[in-house]
């Protein structure tokens, strides 16, 4: 094996319209109820995995422009990505110690689910260097064995393996096919800095809300409606329930012991904008969060109109990211 021997992979990161918030075991990340997502391809980590002459396995940031934001890993954070190599490489049997690079085009930790991007695009360059040094065969590094294997660093992470539609329900994620049902994404960030409470902790949390009584039957009825609404191009309808369940996941984190908020002041203004705005149109964005400030928009492809609107009205409460 040469010694600069380098394994690439990039993944993007997603956004669960059925949130995956609370887990059945923190071991493996099984997730409680059901979610659905869609893939952002605009928003992507890139990984690298670099034979080298090491003691232990290393991570520093990846330098690439096509990458330009580095992740500020803490000591926990590091350990978690490094021991999601150290399964990896129990799994296939690779020997050695290997120099990991990692770096996004987007900001990290501040509720654009970077760790699902990371953690898939980590898990993908370990297969190829796997299908290298330990001759793994294709079927053992089939995506639905992959989103199985990535879901046991970052829950999320296993539905970043498919693309536009990912349903997870259990083991991994599989693609869902959604014919004639296309939709274009913006996010408004209206805080980039690292959150307080991690995504990892939030799951620990919100089984402590008197709210979690019942979370998991919700969930899976407004799987099972938003599915239909998309289906049948109930807009409105899908607008309805992505409201409710991002709604329903942050009232488990304000109500839990010890409560928390990602969601800050302007946060809450560019939701009551976004409310006021489908009450005086009649139309408008489907509205989201993930664990974090920042919210999610999607749109039709013939609500280019809408959308420029919508841009300009939420200006004032943050930047906007889209992929067009």
């Amino acid at each position: 094996m040469n010694r600069e021997q380098v394994w690439r992979a990039s993944a993007p990161s997603n956004i669960a319209l059925i949130k995956y918030m609370g887990k059945v075991s923190h071991q493996g990340n099984r997730p409680s109820n059901s979610s659905l997502s869609l893939s952002l391809e605009y928003l992507r980590t890139g990984v690298e995995i670099v034979s080298h002459q090491l003691a232990e396995d290393v991570w520093e940031p990846l330098e690439n422009p096509e990458f330009p934001v580095k992740p500020q890993l803490s000591e926990k954070g590091r350990a978690r990505f490094l021991a999601h190599l150290a399964f990896l490489k129990s799994h296939w049997g690779i020997k050695g110690h290997y120099l990991i690079r990692s770096a996004n085009n987007f900001p990290s930790d501040c509720g654009l689910a970077s760790s699902a991007s990371s953690f898939a695009a980590l898990t993908l360059a370990a297969a190829d260097l796997a299908r290298t040094v330990s001759s793994v065969g294709a079927e053992a590094l089939s995506l639905e064995k992959l989103s199985a294997l990535s879901r046991q660093g970052s829950g999320s992470s296993c539905r970043s393996l498919f693309s536009p539609w990912s349903l997870w329900r259990d083991e991994g994620a599989e693609r869902v096919e959604m014919e004639n049902f296309e939709v274009w994404h913006q996010v408004l960030i209206v805080d980039s800095s690292i959150k307080a409470v991690s995504s990892s902790e939030a799951h620990r949390r919100v089984s402590t809300s008197p709210h979690f009584l019942g979370r998991v039957e919700r969930a899976e009825q407004r799987l099972l409606d938003l599915l239909q609404a998309m289906r049948s191009q109930d807009w409105a309808a899908g607008f309805r329930l992505c409201w409710d369940e991002f709604q329903d996941m942050h009232r488990l984190f304000e109500t839990a012991v010890p409560p928390f908020q990602y969601r800050t002041p302007q946060s809450f203004a560019a939701l009551d904008w976004l409310k006021v705005y489908w009450e005086t149109t009649g139309d408008g964005p489907w509205v989201t969060m993930d664990a974090g400030a920042n919210i999610h928009l999607l749109y039709r492809p013939d609500q280019k109109r809408v959308a420029t609107e919508v841009a300009k009205g939420l200006a004032e409460f943050g930047r906007m990211l889209s992929h067009g």
